[in-house]
């Protein structure tokens, strides 16, 4: 919408007439919808000739219908942990009622987790992640970029590192996190912890990388300026460095956000943790009439949380950027 509305304004200060200028938004939004109504008649023409064990493959219908009960499944479930809570407040207020002295005992729910709790646990899983390796890979990058012997240094174990797909590293991350992370109550579960670190091992190269490579890209005009008014390393950085070097950290960001919900998902299928994965593997092992059309609808949701993401970095991209037409891609 926002680059529609500057569409019609740069249009309009250009001095564009006024058909040309409705023709070009109006292919902004016709194509995007022709594309994507010519997407659902292929998929649902297609969908009928393809037959499997557990019948047809799903259609835009099948989705439809399975998106209304997933829903529905969440509001009843939701509804029995009401009733859960009720019914465990009534018997403590009687028990304090009785015997003044009682401590009341509050048990969590543990009724099994909706299509929607595990879209949120996915998440917070991949977020948690991500702004885990942000947070050491950007200063990492920006120490790299500013510092060649340091670069000459790091380089080597980064591209060593960086081709090894991080399921190869679950296994590794499961035996440590079960080694070390030993309590009777954990404040994390094992399973959520093994997913974080699993992400942040996906997020943290490209975010080095690309972070590095826009430091040292720094004009070299603006770093002078910087020497001239003797600005102290970390004001350098402050006013100069990080300014210039936001595109391409950004553009570091998004890749690595949709690089770890990708890996995301396949970790929740192969270490059978809370997440959409599992819910998509847990469906295919039922194997009911409904399966696969379940299984399709968390494909289409994957991806366009996916797409939300992506969107969501390039909003706040165009938030810090200065320079606001690269944030507009």
């Amino acid at each position: 919408m926002n680059a529609l509305i500057q569409r019609f304004t740069g249009a309009a200060e250009s001095g564009e007439s006024l058909p040309l200028q409705a023709l070009a938004i109006l292919k902004q939004v016709a194509l995007p919808v022709l594309g994507i109504a010519a997407f659902l008649l292929l998929w649902g023409l297609l969908a009928k000739q393809v037959d499997t064990s557990l019948g047809s493959f799903p259609g835009p219908a099948s989705v439809a219908e399975q998106v209304k009960n997933l829903y529905q499944e969440h509001v009843a479930e939701r509804a029995k942990a009401d009733a859960f809570y009720e019914r465990q407040e009534k018997r403590n207020a009687d028990r304090v009622a009785k015997d003044p002295n009682y401590v009341p005992k509050v048990r969590a729910y543990t009724g099994k987790e909706t299509f929607l709790d595990q879209i949120g646990t996915s998440l917070v899983t991949v977020m948690s992640g991500f702004l885990l390796a942000a947070s050491f890979a950007i200063p990492l990058g920006i120490a790299v970029g500013l510092s060649k012997p340091l670069n000459e240094a790091i380089n080597p174990i980064i591209q060593i590192f960086k081709p090894v797909s991080p399921l190869a590293w679950l296994p590794l991350v499961t035996m440590v996190v079960s080694a070390l992370y030993v309590s009777d109550d954990p404040f994390f579960a094992k399973s959520f912890v093994n997913s974080v670190i699993t992400v942040m091992l996906c997020c943290i190269w490209p975010m080095v990388i690309n972070t590095s490579i826009g430091v040292s890209s720094v004009n070299s005009d603006w770093v002078n300026v910087g020497k001239v008014l003797r600005l102290s390393p970390l004001k350098n950085i402050q006013k100069i460095v990080l300014p210039a070097s936001i595109p391409a950290i950004f553009t570091g960001m998004r890749m690595s956000l949709g690089i770890a919900w990708m890996v995301l998902i396949a970790a929740e299928m192969l270490a059978q943790n809370p997440g959409l994965g599992k819910f998509i593997w847990d469906e295919f092992q039922n194997g009911s009439s409904s399966s696969l059309s379940r299984i399709m609808t968390a494909v289409l949701v994957i991806g366009v949380i996916g797409f939300l993401l992506d969107r969501g970095m390039l909003m706040i991209q165009r938030w810090v950027s200065w320079d606001k037409s690269q944030a507009a891609r």
